[in-house]
C-alpha cells in the first residue's frame, strides 16, 4: 500500500493529499530511511516515524487498512512504539557509556 494511502487510512492526516506533501517534504521515515515519496510502498512490520506538529510518532504497522474506517479500526493496524513521547530523535545525544571499565 501506497505511504499517503496508509497514513490517510489510519487517520494520521485527514486528507491523501496532505500525507503526499508530507512524504515529498522529506519529513517521513520508514525503517529509518527517509520517505520522498508519496508513492513508496510500505509492509506489514514496518517501522514509521510520523511528525505531527511538534510530536513524533514512532508506530509499527500490524494490518494495511482498505478503507478510511472510524478510529478504533484505524488504531487496531498500528502498535504506538513510543506512548510516552520520550523518543529523542533530535536533541543532544548520551554519549556516557554504561557498564564496567575495562583496563
Amino acid at each position: 500500500m501506497r505511504i499517503d494511502r496508509l497514513l490517510c487510512n489510519l487517520r494520521f492526516v485527514r486528507t491523501r493529499t496532505l500525507a503526499a506533501k508530507l512524504a515529498q517534504q522529506g519529513h517521513l521515515r520508514r525503517n529509518g530511511g527517509r520517505v520522498t515519496r508519496p508513492s513508496q510502498e510500505v509492509l506489514v512490520g514496518d517501522i514509521l516515524t510520523i511528525p505531527l506538529g511538534s510530536a513524533i510518532r514512532l508506530v509499527e504497522v500490524l494490518a494495511l487498512p482498505d478503507k478510511r474506517g472510524p478510529a478504533r479500526e484505524a488504531q487496531a493496524c498500528y502498535r504506538v512504539l513510543d506512548p510516552t513521547g520520550e523518543t529523542n530523535l533530535g536533541g543532544p545525544q548520551d554519549t556516557t557509556i554504561q557498564g564496567d571499565a575495562r583496563p
